[in-house]
C-alpha cells in the first residue's frame, strides 16, 4: 500500500484537462440519460460546453452546481443527491483516468463493492467458497461475526476522509478536485448518487480491511461497502476482534450498529439479501431472505401500478423484472421466481 509520488501536479492536471478524456467522459455520462434536464442543456452547447469545462478545470475556477435531491424507497428509504450533468462528466473523467487505475491494486480481493469485475454476485460466490472451505476443516463447529456500520454514508467525516484520500493522491491538483467533491455538502456524510462518493467510501474502510486480514489474521473475511463478516472457529477470538474493530472504526468517527453480532456458523449468515448456510452433510444453500422477498413483492406491485397509470412502459417494467429475476437466480429460488410470475400476471389482470 502506498502513495503515488512519481507524478507531478501538471501530469494529473493534463490528464483531467485533456479534451479527449473529457469527451470520453461526456459520452459515458450521456449514455442512457436521454435529452432532458442538465444533460440537454449541456448537449445543446455541443463541443463549446466541453471547451468551457476544460478551461474551468485548467484555471481551477470549476465549481459544482447544486444537487438535485430526491428520495428512493428501495431497498430502503434513502435521500439521493444527484449532481448535474456537467459534474457527472468531471467525475467520470476523474474516476476513469485517475482514481480507478491507481486504486485497482490497493483493495483486497474480498472488498466486493464498486469495482470492475466485482459486485454482489462476485461477493456471494466468494462467501460460498469461504463457507465450504471452513466446513472442510471444522465442520459446523464455528462462528460468524457479522458487522454493519451505523448510517455509513451519512456519518463520514470530511476531514478524516480527506486525510485518507490525500495519502493515496498527494498530487496538488488531484487534491483540489477531490476536496471539492468531498466538501460539496455541508456537515457529515457523502451524497448517495455521486460516482466519486463510491470510491471515497471504499477508501474510507480500506484500512479496516487491512487490519482484519493483516493484524488480526482473519482469512475468511468479506465486505460489501459497510456490511462485512468474519468467519472463525474460536468465538472468544472473534469477541476480541470485535473490540479491535470497534476501536478502529471509532478513530474514523464511525460506529457499529445493533445488527452487529456473533452467531453460530451452523445458523448461516444474511449477506446482500440472501441467507447463506451449510447443511449437516456439507451442502451449501443460498436462499432469498424473508425481508428481501417482502420488498420484492412490494416493488413489483408498485411497478405494475406505474405501468397501469402510464408512468412506466411495459418494456421498462419487463427490463426491471428481468434484472430482478436474474439477481434472484443466484439463489435456490426456482419456486420463488415461478410464484413471482403468477403474482405479476394477477396484478396485470386485476381491475385495480
Amino acid at each position: 500500500m502506498g502513495k503515488y509520488k512519481g507524478i507531478d501536479s501538471m501530469d494529473d492536471k493534463n490528464v483531467i484537462c485533456d479534451f479527449d478524456n473529457l469527451y470520453k467522459a461526456y459520452r459515458k455520462a450521456k449514455s442512457g440519460k436521454g435529452f432532458n434536464g442538465s444533460c440537454a442543456k449541456f448537449q445543446t452547447m455541443n463541443l463549446e460546453g466541453l471547451h468551457l469545462l476544460k478551461e474551468q478545470l485548467e484555471n481551477q475556477t470549476y465549481r459544482m452546481n447544486p444537487y438535485n435531491e430526491f428520495k428512493v424507497y428501495e431497498p430502503k428509504e434513502r435521500v439521493i443527491k444527484s449532481c448535474s450533468f456537467k459534474d457527472k462528466v468531471v467525475q467520470h473523467c476523474l474516476c476513469d483516468n485517475i482514481l480507478h487505475p491507481r486504486l485497482k491494486d490497493e483493495f483486497i480481493l474480498t472488498n466486493y463493492a464498486g469495482q470492475i469485475g466485482k459486485g454482489t454476485h462476485f461477493g456471494i460466490d466468494c462467501l460460498k467458497d469461504q463457507m465450504l472451505d471452513f466446513y472442510s476443516r471444522h465442520g459446523l463447529d464455528g462462528w460468524i461475526l457479522k458487522c454493519d456500520i451505523t448510517k455509513f454514508f451519512y456519518q463520514i467525516d470530511h476531514e478524516i476522509l480527506k486525510d485518507i484520500v490525500d495519502y493515496y493522491f498527494c498530487d496538488d491538483y488531484t487534491k483540489w478536485l477531490n476536496h471539492l467533491f468531498i466538501d460539496s455538502t455541508d456537515g457529515l456524510g457523502l451524497p448517495l448518487g455521486n460516482q466519486v462518493a463510491q470510491v471515497y467510501a471504499l477508501l474510507m474502510l480500506n484500512g479496516l480491511d487491512r487490519l482484519i486480514t493483516g493484524e488480526l489474521g482473519i482469512c475468511l473475511y468479506g465486505r460489501y461497502m459497510d456490511d462485512f463478516y468474519l468467519i472463525h472457529h474460536d468465538k472468544e477470538y472473534l469477541k476480541w476482534c470485535l473490540e479491535c474493530i470497534r476501536g478502529f472504526v471509532k478513530t474514523l468517527g464511525l460506529s457499529l450498529n445493533g445488527k452487529t453480532q456473533i452467531v453460530p456458523f451452523k445458523n448461516g449468515i444474511l449477506f446482500t439479501g440472501f441467507h447463506h448456510y451449510i447443511t449437516k452433510d456439507g451442502k451449501y444453500i443460498r436462499k432469498v431472505s424473508g425481508e428481501k422477498k417482502r420488498k420484492t413483492y412490494k416493488k413489483l406491485k408498485i411497478w405494475v401500478g406505474l405501468v397501469k397509470s402510464g408512468r412506466m412502459t411495459e418494456q421498462k417494467f419487463y427490463e426491471r423484472y428481468g434484472a430482478c429475476k436474474n439477481h434472484l437466480s443466484h439463489g435456490n429460488c426456482i419456486k420463488l421466481c415461478h410464484s413471482m410470475d403468477l403474482y405479476v400476471k394477477e396484478l396485470f389482470e386485476s381491475e385495480e
